[in-house]
């Protein structure tokens, strides 16, 4: 039995103003392009459910490509860019290399979550569909506030994306309540699919958050998960 998982973090709020982070680093272009590259995961993920368009089928799928790409790129090159950098430039490396690592895991969970899709033998109801859909719409939105945020070098995106992550949980957690307290013989099957790919975007909204963490060590220069736990302000 599948069981629903959510995690919450807070993260403190800032009013100083940080200098963005502009090109002129390979790798740094790199980690913005990969965080371009898992919006469009997620919104051809999306296109492909509603409208079961092959070309998006096959978007997804070369997004996910592009994504383990990246990631060896970047994993390859980082050992020689990151010697006898000052402690700033090593931070933003580092961020790069996280960054690289947790949108390649959502490129695989989106490529699962369309191949799942593509295999069905009837369609989804239209219930756990709406579900699903509004999940990606979520997970899109995460992706493109992490990058304004890590381009810009701005913290209130990440909180944002702290807060999305709850509206994936609960969706998730609707989805699953409702299959568990209607589950009949013959929606096991598609009951098992719908929770599977929900499982999914839900893992795939935690890597999100992990990227709004990153950006928060980016920019203050220490870990959010060492930091007190404050209420978000809305």
């Amino acid at each position: 039995m599948l069981k629903p998982v959510s995690r919450t973090t807070k993260i403190p709020r800032t009013k100083q103003s940080r200098p963005a982070i502009r090109g002129g680093n390979g790798l740094t272009e790199l980690a913005v392009r990969a965080c371009l590259i898992a919006s469009d995961a997620a919104f051809n993920t999306k296109d492909f459910l509603t409208n079961s368009s092959r070309l998006a089928f096959l978007a997804v799928r070369d997004c996910e490509k592009e994504l383990d790409r990246i990631e060896q790129q970047i994993d390859e090159q980082l050992p020689a860019a990151i010697t006898d950098v000052a402690e700033l430039k090593a931070r933003e490396l580092l961020a790069c290399l996280r960054f690289s690592t947790d949108l390649e895991r959502i490129g695989d969970l989106l490529w699962g979550v369309a191949q799942r899709a593509h295999n069905l033998e009837t369609p989804l109801p239209k219930p756990d569909l709406h579900q699903l859909i509004d999940m990606l719409d979520v997970l899109a939105n995460m992706l493109q506030r992490v990058r304004e945020g890590f381009v810009e070098r701005d913290l209130d995106p990440a909180s944002y994306v702290l807060r999305a992550d709850r509206e994936i949980d609960q969706t998730y957690k609707l989805l699953f309540r409702r299959h568990v307290e209607n589950e009949r013989p013959g929606n096991i099957k598609h009951g098992a699919d719908a929770l599977l790919m929900a499982q999914a975007l839900e893992r795939a909204g935690d890597h999100a958050t992990n990227l709004a963490e990153e950006l928060f060590r980016l920019i203050e220069g220490r870990s959010l998960r060492h930091s007190p736990k404050r209420q978000l302000n809305d």
